[in-house]
């Protein structure tokens, strides 16, 4: 998707150039998931000549959204507070990472307090 997203239109070949050198997937596999991408409609594709051109229908961020939530949906029933405190228990966190953390804890919850009012 990263590559889709930096230089759609794309084809397979050009997705398979940027993968295959680094080892990373093989042209099969690419054009596997290709095509399981346009089955979920995060991408679509337009014909040009014998090629398919690949263009992203979900940004980014809606893309993260809705597989963070599968993930979670997955693993953690659905639980948010379960994924944090397992996480935050086995990782080593910087103080700065922590403030952050803590800046974003308290902000949901003046949104939170806001949205009682």
């Amino acid at each position: 998707m990263k590559i889709i997203w930096k230089k759609a239109p794309v084809t397979s070949e050009q997705i398979i150039e940027d993968l295959v050198p680094k080892k990373e997937w093989s042209s099969k596999t690419v054009k596997s998931f290709l095509n399981r991408l346009v089955k979920k409609e995060a991408i679509g594709y337009t014909k040009a000549g014998r090629n398919y051109l690949y263009a992203p229908i979900l940004t980014e961020e809606e893309c993260i959204g809705s597989e963070s939530q599968s993930f979670l949906n997955r693993v953690y029933d659905g639980a948010v507070e379960m994924l944090f405190s397992h996480y935050l228990k086995k990782e080593n966190l910087s103080d700065e990472e922590i403030e952050n953390l803590q800046r974003i804890l308290l902000e949901k919850k003046k949104g939170h307090e806001n949205d009682m009012m």
